[in-house]
């Protein structure tokens, strides 16, 4: 598939196939593709958390009120961000390097054949701070992608619109 097509058929997924495991490679392919993302002075102030375990998968849905496709995805993968890495650099611009990140980590997805669904989480603090201490960790959680094949297939919501567009030439 080509990368125009990948933008355009890419959907936010609420429905998985249960029971799918994702090969490791395709992780790793996925993971990339996060970390081939730009980000400011190129400090990548990223890390991620893959989950495939399920009592791990549920605590998440705890913490965060819109996760349900959590119990039927394949995986959670959750992107934090690391603010320290770019202190005294040029930042912060973390949350727009991990907004970058999880984009190409959900463009990789639809090419591999997984559907995704991007569930934010900072700046909801309180979903942060249970995120953080779920995942035993102080880098920031900015989302929780739900990765699995798609048992679903919604239509396109969103395009091409000229009124949200001025030219200044």
């Amino acid at each position: 598939m080509n990368c125009s097509d990948v933008i355009r058929e890419r959907r936010s997924i609420r429905k998985y196939k249960e029971q799918v495991t994702i090969p490791q490679e395709d992780f790793e392919k996925m993971l990339e593709a996060a970390m081939m993302a730009p980000s400011a002075c190129n400090t990548r102030p990223w890390e991620f958390f893959v989950i495939t375990n399920r009592d791990t998968m549920a605590r998440l849905q705890e913490a965060h009120p819109y996760t349900s496709m959590l119990t039927t995805a394949s995986a959670a993968i959750v992107v934090c961000g690391r603010p320290d890495l770019q202190e005294g650099k040029c930042g912060p611009y973390w949350p727009q390097d991990c907004g970058a990140a999880i984009e190409n980590l959900l463009l990789q997805a639809k090419d591999l054949g997984y559907g995704t669904c991007w569930c934010g989480c900072y700046p909801a603090m309180d979903r942060v701070e249970k995120i953080q201490e779920i995942l035993n960790t102080q880098s920031i959680p900015v989302s929780i992608v739900a990765v699995g094949v798609a048992d679903e297939t919604p239509a396109a919501r969103g395009g091409f619109d000229p009124d949200r567009v001025t030219y200044i030439r």
